[in-house]
């Protein structure tokens, strides 16, 4: 990938993951979740086990890449992966237990997908997860660890899909432009309509 020399930047590296190779683990997942801050959809996760001679050139945080290279990023990632696993939480759990206990268990669901588990566990932002798998969270994780930015990468794009379909089910709101996050448009679209069964209700934004 060309890169402007005046914009130059570090990409994610196996560094956290040799630090956890040191302490004796051999399958490393990196987790990270797509969908926290939207209006509507799922919260979506993923992990993801890659081999410390898998280099995927121009691996980015996914909020960093376009939209194109994320879904040449996604083929890359589940043809070379060791392993890797996708978590789901509907609007529906999400409403009952609140958006961070859905985004844990998203997570959860993502590492136990996985066959043979995980020996340890890299977690982008500050969040430990209830399994009994050592565990290191790392704030802006998708950026340093080249796992957590591949598992990034898997989440987006799963959910962005998720919503795209979504669209021709409810395409009044637009969810293929915007994937459920609180644009103008979608606002609009909400005091126009009103929500529809893949909103977040407990929301500010939906309930009001």
């Amino acid at each position: 990938m060309s890169r402007n020399p005046g914009l130059e930047r570090d990409l994610p590296s196996f560094r956290f993951e040799r630090d956890a190779a040191r302490l004796g683990a051999r399958r490393i997942a990196g987790i990270d979740e797509a969908g926290r801050g939207p209006l509507a959809g799922p919260v979506v996760a993923a992990a993801v086990v890659l081999s410390a001679s898998d280099t995927i050139s121009g691996l980015d945080d996914s909020k960093r890449l376009t939209a194109a290279a994320r879904e040449r990023f996604f083929l890359q990632i589940k043809e070379s992966a060791v392993a890797f696993g996708i978590g789901m939480v509907s609007s529906q759990t999400i409403d009952k237990i609140n958006i961070l206990q859905a985004t844990r268990l998203a997570m959860v669901r993502a590492a136990q997908s996985i066959t043979p588990a995980p020996d340890f566990l890299l977690i982008d932002g500050p969040i430990s997860l209830d399994v009994d798998i050592p565990q290191r969270p790392i704030v802006k994780g998708d950026r340093l660890s080249v796992s957590i930015a591949a598992a990034a990468i898997l989440a987006k794009v799963t959910r962005d899909r998720i919503m795209t379909k979504m669209h021709s089910k409810y395409p009044i709101y637009g969810f293929d432009r915007h994937k459920g996050y609180g644009t103008r448009a979608h606002k609009e679209a909400l005091a126009g309509h009103g929500p529809c069964p893949i909103h977040r209700m407990s929301f500010r934004g939906v309930k009001g």
